[in-house]
Parts: C-alpha cells; sequence; structure tokens
C-alpha cells in the first residue's frame, strides 16, 4: 500500500474528506430515503405473519404421490377447502419454504375454529390425494397476534428511551438528538426496504430490528465519542470550528466504522443469499434481510446523517457560534496579510498574535497538523547580535 495512497491515508484518518461541508446533500439524500420507506409502508403496508395477524395456517409438502405441486395448486386447493367450511373465509397469503423433497408450502387463511380446521384438513386431503397426516396447522388468535404487536412497539419505545437517557448522561442532549434522529432513520428505511420486497413480518423481524439498533448506536458512539475529543474545549482556540472537528473525527473513524460493519454483514449476507436464497430456509431471510439492510444504513447514517446533524445543531449554539465567526474571521485575515504580502513580525502589521498562520491561504487543517509557533527574531538575532 502506498504512503500517500487514499488507501494509506483513509487508514491513517488524513484523507480529509470533506463530509460535514457537504452536509445538505447528506440530508437530502436522507429525505429522498426516508421519503419512499415512508411511501410504501403507507401504500403497501406490511405482510403480518401469522403470530401478529392471527387466523389458520396449513403446512402442505411440495412433493405428494410422486410430482411436485405448485403454488398456485395449492392455493386453489386451500381456497376450495376453506371455502367449504365457511363462505366467508378467504386465502391471504402463501409462502414456498425450502425445495426437494423437504419443501413446503405454508397456506394462512381466515382465522377458523377447531372444527373447521379440521374439517378443511379432510377436504384439501382428498383434493390432493393424500394422507390428512401429512398436512399439518396452525392457529393463532387475532386477539393473541395484537398483543404481541403492542409488546414489540412497547419494547422498541422502550428500547429507544433508555439509549437516550444514556447518550444524555454519556454526552449531552445535542447528541443524543442526533443520534436518536439517526436511529429512527435506520428503522424507517428498513422497515420500508421490508415493505417493498413483501417479507412476512414475523417475531423474528423485531428481533432483527432491535439487533440492528444495537449495531447502529455503536457506530454512532463510536463516532461522537471521537467528536467529544476534537472539540474538548475548542473554544479556547482559534484553529478550528466545530464543524471542522467533526468532520477530522469521521475521517478518523471512519475505516473503523468501515471495517467493523463489513466483518458483520458478511455473515449476515451469507445467511440471507445462501441460507434464504439458496437453500430456501424460510425462517432465515426474515432475520437475514432486516440484519443486512439495517447494518448497512446504519454505517451511512452514522457516518454522513448523524455526525453532520450534530454539527449543524451545534454551529447553532450561541457560544459555538460565536467561536466559528471568530476562527473564520481571524483565518480571512490571515489570507490578506498573505494575499498583501505583508511582513507579519513588524509592528505595524501585528494583529494580536506572534504566530506565523499554520493554516494560511483558508484551507481547513489537515489532521494531525498543529500551529507553529514563529520566534521572536531568529537565530542570529538576539539582542546584541550573538548566536548561542
Amino acid at each position: 500500500m502506498a504512503k500517500n495512497s487514499l488507501a494509506s491515508r483513509l487508514y491513517q484518518g488524513e484523507a480529509n474528506l470533506r463530509i460535514v461541508g457537504r452536509r445538505n446533500m447528506w440530508f437530502a439524500v436522507v429525505a429522498v430515503m426516508v421519503i419512499v420507506a415512508l411511501g410504501s409502508i403507507l401504500t403497501r403496508g406490511f405482510q403480518l405473519g401469522i403470530e401478529f395477524a392471527g387466523g389458520s395456517e396449513f403446512i402442505v409438502p411440495t412433493q405428494v404421490a410422486g410430482k411436485t405441486l405448485t403454488q398456485e395448486q395449492i392455493e386453489g386447493s386451500v381456497t376450495k377447502a376453506v371455502d367449504g367450511v365457511d363462505p366467508d373465509a378467504e386465502v391471504k397469503a402463501a409462502q414456498k419454504v425450502g425445495d426437494g423433497a423437504d419443501g413446503t408450502f405454508k397456506i394462512r387463511s381466515s382465522e377458523l375454529s377447531a372444527a373447521e380446521m379440521q374439517e378443511a384438513k379432510a377436504a384439501l386431503a382428498a383434493d390432493l390425494g393424500i394422507d390428512v397426516t401429512q398436512i399439518s396447522d396452525s392457529q393463532v388468535s387475532s386477539a393473541w397476534g395484537g398483543t404481541v404487536i403492542q409488546k414489540a412497539v412497547l419494547g422498541l419505545v422502550i428500547f429507544l428511551l433508555l439509549v437516550t437517557a444514556y447518550l444524555i448522561v454519556l454526552f449531552e442532549w445535542r447528541m443524543a438528538l442526533a443520534a436518536f434522529a439517526s436511529l429512527l432513520v435506520d428503522l424507517t428505511f428498513t422497515a420500508g426496504v421490508y415493505s417493498l420486497v413483501g417479507f412476512e413480518l414475523t417475531p423474528y423481524t423485531v428481533i432483527g430490528f432491535l439487533t440492528i439498533l444495537g449495531y447502529s448506536l455503536y457506530d454512532v458512539v463510536v463516532v461522537f465519542d471521537k467528536v467529544q475529543e476534537n472539540t474538548r474545549g475548542i473554544t479556547a482556540g482559534s484553529t478550528r470550528t466545530y464543524g471542522e472537528a467533526t468532520n477530522l473525527a469521521i475521517n478518523q473513524t471512519l475505516m473503523r466504522s468501515l471495517n467493523t460493519s463489513l466483518v458483520a454483514m458478511l455473515p449476515v449476507g451469507g445467511v440471507l443469499f445462501i441460507g434464504a436464497g439458496m437453500l430456501g430456509a424460510g425462517t432465515l431471510k426474515d432475520l437475514g434481510l432486516v440484519l443486512f439492510v439495517g447494518m448497512g444504513i446504519g454505517v451511512y447514517s452514522s457516518i454522513f446523517f448523524a455526525a453532520p446533524l450534530l454539527s449543524y445543531v451545534k454551529d447553532r449554539e450561541p457560544r459555538i457560534k460565536s467561536h466559528n465567526a471568530r476562527v473564520l474571521a481571524r483565518r480571512a485575515q490571515r489570507s490578506e496579510d498573505v494575499a498583501a504580502g505583508g511582513d507579519r513580525t513588524r509592528p505595524g502589521n501585528r494583529t494580536g498574535s506572534d504566530e506565523v498562520p499554520a493554516f494560511a491561504g483558508g484551507t481547513t487543517p489537515r489532521p494531525g497538523a498543529r500551529p507553529v509557533a514563529k520566534r521572536q527574531g531568529g537565530a542570529g538575532n538576539r539582542p546584541g547580535g550573538k548566536r548561542r
């Protein structure tokens, strides 16, 4: 790896990528993502699993009597069997799980009584020409499903409140606000993708949501901890604005966030694309999709949304606003002095400091750079003209 290559500078935190300075662009990207996600949730909604929506479920093997059945055949047979016992009932969802001889179809219908379920199973077995013992069933009442939803939402709200309180204690309320907004973006976008894809919303999905919030929180805390380190006592100096110090923190933690998330996403990607996609493990795709999408958006939001949002909020704090103005004014004065070719060591050209401008020309300070103080009179110019 070349010493001055982009990869090398990224690993050393010296790439000086301009992220906070382009925060309006990142905010626009997040806004589009959230609008698309909310649009899908409001128009398409979610395909609730039987645990949430309630109902009756028939589980039928894909291969019976030496022949492979299609999803359309199974749906038609289940519809006929359900209509025979309850004309008002309807088939709501069908899903294929697994492939080959071990594959099954899961067909969910409106809630049936125990007697109606047994009658429907007998009619379905007769229509398919198989033994009734080859058909499994499960039933969940809608009341129980509603209770599950309430508990899931309650758990999510409690988690977010605890996280917010923790961040306020660990950092400050502005950082907690930015982190909370970032977590909401992660939840909204992941839920939107889930709605667009059409996977069933199951308890595994809820577990996945809580898991991605933990990963997202980790990324945000890593970045904010570095921001806090870089901005501690920032108003006592005049080298960097708050936004520049935040941008430096992002550059210094960028590769750590990317590497951590990549390592976490590789096994999740294997679960989603190999386990669910190639092997047909239906229960894995519920968890795999929410984890994969959530971890990916969590990295983006912590770097390109949470930190720039924090900078935006802090820049409106009177103390930080005054500090930023002082830094920019001093930098502009230095630029004018350099452009005029003035000697700042002369009494007539002093600006109240004996330092040589470390970042002349209005440039943003590079990570790790420090102001260089100029001695009053170089070597050999000490009083008396004697060298030491």
